[in-house]
């Protein structure tokens, strides 16, 4: 192994396993905790006996969707790290791009006895980032659904709320702020309670944008000009079909589904950027200097003109120089 792609480290183990893997699993108990506990109670909002948008037919439990969740969370989580993990592998496996990795990322030598090859490196950076963005989108998806306690287009239909009692009668006039007059399934009005933001809107298009932002900066090769785009464009659609859907089945609004989306892109906009830098490894040495050699240099270059006496006073001064010149010694 070379020397100058050898790197020693004695950090990088004690902070990935001290700080990065505690993060991590801080993310994953606290996303556990709003998936599968009572820990946080939804937000109790009020209504409008006769309010139309809240009275759309109810289409069933989550299974029967048109896309059902074990699947969707399946694919959500499975595809983005296989197209990164055979990607990558397929890189390495190419001597011109393995040759670029060796020299974008050093080999580091931990512990004396430890090598951190760039393959396993990036591996374990880019499927670590993606997954822990899409435990930190499922939490700020059931945060906001809490917090705001939103009620899905289907709401009044499980509700089932006395329409001739006192509280109803005069609905048309009269907001109801104690939402806790339902007379149906508890459990499933308190699912009806959680529609803002749509949560399977949110995930898939973070995956489809984490992933087509690592195919689009990863890979090079001049074979892809037509499967990039087509592979990007399939994934972005799929998303939105997958968001649409819900707004279909009437399982959440569309102010519902237009904020998952934002929600979902802006962190793998966030993480693809900011934190592994549009995918790509530590500047080489060639592109170091490139950089510093505009260190110097003005943004902003503005375009010099002479004005008419100082060109008249230049002419003046090589006259007199060349009389000067001339003249008697």
């Amino acid at each position: 192994m070379a020397s100058e792609n050898t790197m020693h480290s004695c950090s990088i183990l004690p902070c990935f396993m001290f700080v990065e893997l505690v993060i991590m699993a801080g993310t994953v108990l606290l996303a556990y905790h709003f998936e599968c506990t009572d820990t946080f109670g939804v937000h109790i909002q009020g209504f409008f006996c006769n309010d139309a948008s809240l009275m759309k037919p109810y289409p069933g439990v989550e299974e029967r969707s048109f896309v059902p969740p074990l699947i969707l969370y399946c694919v959500v989580a499975a595809a983005p790290m296989a197209i990164i993990f055979i990607g990558e592998i397929s890189m390495y496996c190419l001597k011109s791009t393995r040759e670029t990795l060796r020299a974008e990322e050093k080999t580091i030598v931990t512990a004396q006895c430890c090598y951190l090859s760039p393959l396993l490196r990036r591996v374990i950076r880019f499927i670590g980032v993606f997954a822990f963005g899409l435990f930190a989108t499922d939490i700020c998806v059931n945060t906001g659904q809490v917090v705001t306690g939103n009620l899905a287009p289907y709401f009044l239909s499980v509700c089932k709320p006395n329409y001739t009692g006192m509280q109803c009668r005069f609905s048309h006039h009269q907001f109801i702020p104690n939402g806790n007059i339902c007379t149906g399934d508890q459990l499933v009005v308190e699912k009806a309670r959680r529609s803002f933001p749509s949560k399977d809107a949110s995930l898939s298009l973070y995956s489809a944008v984490y992933m087509t932002m690592y195919i689009t900066s990863t890979i090079k090769t001049k074979s892809s000009r037509l499967t990039k785009p087509l592979i990007c464009l399939g994934t972005l659609c799929a998303a939105s079909l997958m968001g649409l859907s819900r707004v279909s089945e009437y399982r959440n609004h569309s102010s519902d589904v237009i904020a998952g989306f934002l929600l979902g892109s802006s962190v793998a906009l966030f993480l693809g950027i900011c934190v592994v830098h549009n995918f790509k490894g530590v500047l080489t040495e060639s592109d170091k200097g490139k950089t510093e050699d505009y260190h110097g240099v003005s943004l902003i270059t503005c375009p010099q003109f002479e004005s008419t006496l100082e060109t008249l006073s230049a002419q003046n001064h090589l006259v007199d120089g060349g009389h000067r010149s001339h003249g008697p010694a």
